[in-house]
C-alpha cells in the first residue's frame, strides 16, 4: 500500500466530521486555560474542517486555523465565513515565516497532528517556534496518542468508529526497534455506496518523556500532563494524551 499523507487526508476531508464530529470537551478544555475565553487570538494548528476554530470564534476570539491540506482548508473557508475566522493553507513548522508579527495567546494543535512531523527535532523546532509566537503567559495544548502506553503494551487496533454513515479502522504496524516511525493503516467505509478507501501514513511515536524534554529544552514551563480533555491526571494506561505548557517569561 502506498503512504501518501496527503492523499489519505484528501480521501476522507469531506466525511471529516462524520469520522470526527466536534468535540465540545475540546472547546471546554481550552476555555480551562484562560480566566476568560473572550477577545483572545488564537492559532489552531492542524485545524482540519474548522469546528473547534468556529466554536472558539463564536465565543468572541480572533482564531487562524492552519492546515497543511488544501481540501479542508477550502471546506472550512467554506463552511465558515466569519471576521474572526481566518483559513489557511500552511505548515506548523513555517510559523515564523507566515506570521512574523502575530503574537498569540494560545495555540493548541489536537487530533494527534504533533506526531505527523518527520522527527524529534521537527516537533522541538515547532515547540520553539510556538513559544516564539506566544504572548508572556499563553498556552501551548497539544492532543496526541499516548505511545508509552501503544508501545509497551503492543496495541495495534484504535477503537473502531462507527456510525450509520461510515466505519472507520484504524489499525497499527508498530515499529521493529527504536527511532523508527510507526505505520497508521486506515480504512474507510461509505455505508449508502459500500466503497472502501484504504491508506496508510507514518507517524512518530513520540514518548512522554522526550515531550518533557523538548518543552524545557525550549523554554515552556508550567508543563501539565493529562490523560483526557476531561482533566484526569496522567496515569500512564490510557490512549489519549493531553499536555499544556506556558510562555512564563519572555
Amino acid at each position: 500500500m502506498k503512504i501518501d499523507q496527503q492523499h489519505f487526508y484528501s480521501s476522507i476531508a469531506k466525511y471529516y466530521e462524520q469520522i470526527f464530529p466536534l468535540d465540545y470537551k475540546k472547546v471546554n478544555f481550552i476555555e480551562f486555560q484562560f480566566e476568560e475565553l473572550s477577545g483572545k487570538s488564537l492559532l489552531d494548528a492542524g485545524c482540519s474542517t474548522g469546528e473547534v476554530a468556529n466554536e472558539l470564534a463564536e465565543k468572541g476570539n480572533k482564531v487562524i486555523g492552519i492546515d497543511l491540506n488544501s481540501e479542508m482548508i477550502d471546506i472550512a473557508k467554506n463552511r465558515f465565513p466569519s471576521s474572526n475566522l481566518q483559513f489557511q493553507e500552511a505548515s506548523m513548522i513555517n510559523l515564523d515565516e507566515d506570521f512574523p508579527e502575530v503574537f498569540f495567546d494560545g495555540i493548541y494543535c489536537f487530533g494527534n497532528t504533533l506526531v505527523h512531523l518527520n522527527s524529534l527535532a521537527e516537533i522541538g523546532f515547532f515547540f520553539a517556534s510556538a513559544r516564539r509566537h506566544l504572548n508572556v503567559g499563553g498556552k501551548l495544548m497539544v492532543q496526541i496518542l499516548n505511545y508509552d502506553y501503544i508501545l509497551e503494551n503492543e496495541i495495534t487496533d484504535l477503537p473502531l468508529i462507527d456510525t450509520d454513515k461510515i466505519g472507520f479502522i484504524r489499525k497499527y504496524d508498530l515499529p521493529t526497534r527504536d527511532g523508527e516511525k510507526l505505520i497508521f493503516n486506515t480504512e474507510l467505509i461509505i455505508k449508502s455506496s459500500r466503497d472502501s478507501h484504504f491508506h496508510a501514513s507514518y507517524l512518530l511515536p513520540v514518548r512522554k518523556s522526550e515531550i518533557e524534554i523538548l518543552l524545557e529544552i525550549n523554554g515552556f514551563g508550567r508543563v501539565k500532563f493529562y490523560s483526557n480533555f476531561e482533566k484526569r491526571p496522567y496515569g500512564g494506561n490510557h490512549l489519549p494524551l493531553v499536555f499544556v505548557a506556558e510562555k512564563v517569561n519572555v
